[in-house]
């Protein structure tokens, strides 16, 4: 049975413009969040492999103060296997990974391991100066219960260390050398590996 010529729906003609216009949209949309995307989020599931112990290079210094108002260095950290993490609170990747960097403290902290935050907010936002960078990272680190130190990066350190994206981490062994690089979010049962074998080396 025939609807009455009310109920059908409309003709061919009389939707393509609609469906023209619809379709603009949506790959407007798709195209626009193929941009956004690696923008907010930037390569994810990033994995690495340790470098040979022998083929390792000093990771470059650094003297940068902490939350607590204390210039620390890398060579504070010797003996103990680092994971430096470079991060800003408004970095949707960095936002994803620091969850994993949280549980890895709580796990392995007392294992000879430590996560050490570098806030690169200065630059990130183009900030005037640290003091407008820490009333971002301050509540960030309160609101997401991070349990490492954060020390706040400058321009020096974001030279040696070449930075280009975030978040960037580093793996750093006992003797203070470079052990492993990832771009991106890390994949965590990746990094965790690599932390393991790096606790295990003499």
């Amino acid at each position: 049975m025939k609807l009455p010529h009310s109920q059908h729906f409309l003709t061919r003609k009389h939707r393509t413009p609609q469906v023209r216009i619809y379709g603009l949209v949506s790959t407007c949309l798709m195209l626009l969040w193929a941009f956004i995307t690696p923008a907010l989020f930037g390569q994810q599931n990033v994995h690495a492999a340790l470098i040979a112990p022998t083929a390792r290079k000093p990771a470059p210094t650094f003297h940068l103060v902490g939350e607590t108002g204390r210039t620390m260095q890398v060579s504070d950290y010797q003996g103990k296997v680092v994971l430096l993490n470079f991060w800003a609170t408004d970095c949707g990747g960095c936002q994803l990974e620091i969850p994993s960097f949280i549980e890895l403290q709580r796990t392995y902290k007392d294992k000879g391991f430590t996560a050490v935050g570098v806030a690169m907010d200065i630059s990130y936002e183009q900030l005037k100066h640290s003091d407008e960078a820490w009333e971002r990272v301050r509540p960030f680190m309160l609101d997401h219960k991070v349990n490492y130190p954060i020390l706040m990066g400058d321009d020096s350190v974001l030279n040696a260390y070449a930075l280009k994206a975030y978040p960037a981490t580093y793996l750093i062994d006992k003797s203070g050398k470079i052990a492993a690089t990832y771009v991106g979010v890390v994949n965590k049962d990746n990094v965790e590996a690599n932390i393991q074998t790096l606790l295990s080396e003499r």
